[in-house]
């Protein structure tokens, strides 16, 4: 089963990356190149762990946002090619900690990299590929693109932390749940947009618009992922469906159903949140109370007017095809079902 697909404009065609990959795919192979570099190392395991995840069939958004970005104001350099590498370096090792943190067996349709080659490997190579990033931006040469990536990587942690510390609690406010997922995904989808502004000498204005822009969307771009965790299957997500529901993790959908449940409703959602109701039928209740609350069709909702805000974010640059693939990125980000 798949989630209901709601689009920002009904009229348009099935969304999708395409027109983005296309746009971008020759500033890609360069970004490639570099990735691919500078994943090397003199310690066998370095690559082979690193390759796993980073050839693992994912999207590259995050990079390709960076580069979409830069033909959106008409940037002709090179600069953003080794800062796109250094984007993905970071959201790279942020997936290789999390799993180790929420022990998860999948990750983009292939066994997480830990129950491979172990939590204390997935750790240092993380580590490792955070060093590179950072080796990227100091060879850029500014020092707003280093404060900017450079924060966002605290930034990152800290939500990873605030959620960790909120997980197992039932109590849970969507004020919380949303200051969580706008540090720990939202934040590097806006630094990937807005550093193209920034080796474009582009103005605050503009930096502000593509920083609008990514952390919206990356705000609609979890929302759904959160949803899907409770209607979609491990096939199409690229994980296990039900990770969130036995990590005890509030997530908005869970936030919505607990709210409005009954007394028994409430009764049976903390104890699976504090981890004693967690088998497969258990999940199967939970999907249950969260369809009959309209919790997936509400978090859905928040991300199309999350999704829409990142569309009027870029609403004053010229029309092109660079904003007309930005544009249908968001639209794919709340709508997919995978």
């Amino acid at each position: 089963m798949s989630a209901t697909i709601h689009r920002l404009d009904p009229t348009r065609p099935d969304p999708s990356l395409d027109p983005m990959v296309k746009l971008v795919a020759g500033d890609m192979n360069a970004v490639n190149a570099v990735i691919l570099g500078r994943m090397q190392s003199d310690i066998p395991l370095i690559p082979e762990l690193a390759g796993h995840l980073i050839a693992g069939g994912g999207k590259r958004m995050r990079p390709m946002l960076t580069l979409a970005s830069a033909r959106l104001i008409g940037y002709t350099g090179s600069r953003h090619h080794r800062l796109a590498a250094a984007v993905e370096f970071i959201h790279t090792a942020t997936l290789l900690h999390d799993d180790v943190v929420d022990g998860s067996d999948m990750r983009r349709g292939k066994r997480a990299a830990n129950l491979i080659w172990g939590n204390p490997a997935s750790v240092l190579v993380g580590d490792f590929l955070f060093s590179r990033s950072f080796e990227l931006m100091v060879e850029d040469g500014s020092l707003k693109v280093l404060k900017i990536l450079s924060s966002t990587s605290a930034i990152i942690a800290e939500g990873e932390v605030n959620q960790l510390t909120a997980a197992r609690q039932v109590d849970i406010a969507e004020e919380r749940y949303l200051d969580i997922i706008v540090a720990k995904t939202a934040a590097l989808f806006a630094a990937a947009c807005r550093i193209a502004a920034v080796v474009a000498e582009r103005s605050e204005a503009e930096e502000a618009a593509l920083d609008a822009y990514g952390r919206n969307l990356g705000i609609a771009f979890q929302l759904v992922d959160d949803a899907i965790d409770y209607v979609s299957d491990a096939g199409t997500m690229g994980k296990d469906i039900g990770d969130d529901f036995r990590e005890g993790k509030m997530t908005l959908p869970v936030i919505l159903a607990y709210a409005r449940g009954g007394l028994d409703d409430r009764k049976f959602w903390k104890d699976a949140v504090e981890g004693r109701r967690d088998t497969d039928a258990d999940l199967a209740h939970a999907i249950d109370l969260i369809r009959s609350t309209r919790a997936v069709d509400d978090t859905l909702a928040r991300a199309r007017h999350y999704g829409q805000r990142a569309i009027d974010a870029i609403g004053g640059f010229a029309n092109s095809a660079a904003k007309d693939a930005m544009i249908e990125a968001v639209e794919f980000a709340v709508a997919r079902a995978y």
